[in-house]
């Protein structure tokens, strides 16, 4: 995977300018956009694994921002910062941005950190799982195709210890099924 890249939403340059100092050191890339709209757009174009975002900004607030996010690009993790943290934003945030992180202005820098560290590495676990579970599936049907070819093909006896016990085969049957994975292997190629 390219490195990481986190995206700050702020209307204010002074907020987005100690946001990306205090992460001069880390090891993923920092882009900023000062509007929601802005924000979007540079989605558009540029991947991005974690986005932190101001809650009062003009037009489009930072929930209402998070919540399109979630809706658009529903893995990315995101963070709220807020100057006026009260319980009914930091719920309505949850709700419908669905957020990793609620952070009050201003913030403590060692925890932010962590906390940006810790969601990116949600998301890097979590889009391992995802290519894990895609995995999975397209080998469950290409389980269940060999097993329409050749019908037991797929049944697994074991003797009394556990061990697996391979049946005999034919040399006609090993011939087909090395016919068979010939032609889906360039089948495959050809795709």
């Amino acid at each position: 995977m390219e490195r990481e890249c986190v995206l700050l939403v702020d209307d204010e340059p002074n907020v987005l300018q100690s946001l990306k100092r205090d992460m001069i050191d880390e090891d993923y890339a920092v882009v900023t956009a000062e509007s929601a709209e802005d924000g979007l757009n540079l989605l558009l174009q540029q991947p991005v694994q974690l986005i932190i975002a101001d809650e009062s900004m003009p037009g489009m607030s930072g929930t209402e921002f998070l919540s399109i996010v979630r809706q658009q690009y529903p893995y990315i993790i995101r963070i709220i910062l807020t100057g006026k943290a009260s319980l009914e934003s930091a719920m309505k945030a949850v709700n419908e941005g669905e957020i990793y992180r609620f952070f009050t202005k201003p913030w403590d820098n060692i925890e932010f950190k962590l906390a940006i560290r810790l969601g990116l590495e949600k998301y890097c676990l979590e889009e391992e799982k995802r290519i894990l579970l895609g995995t999975v599936k397209v080998q469950t049907e290409e389980l269940s195709h060999l097993e329409k070819q050749f019908p037991g093909i797929t049944d697994i006896k074991t003797d009394e210890s556990g061990a697996v016990v391979l049946p005999e085969l034919s040399e006609e049957e090993v011939a087909s099924i090395m016919n068979f994975c010939r032609k889906e292997y360039h089948k495959d190629c050809k795709d």
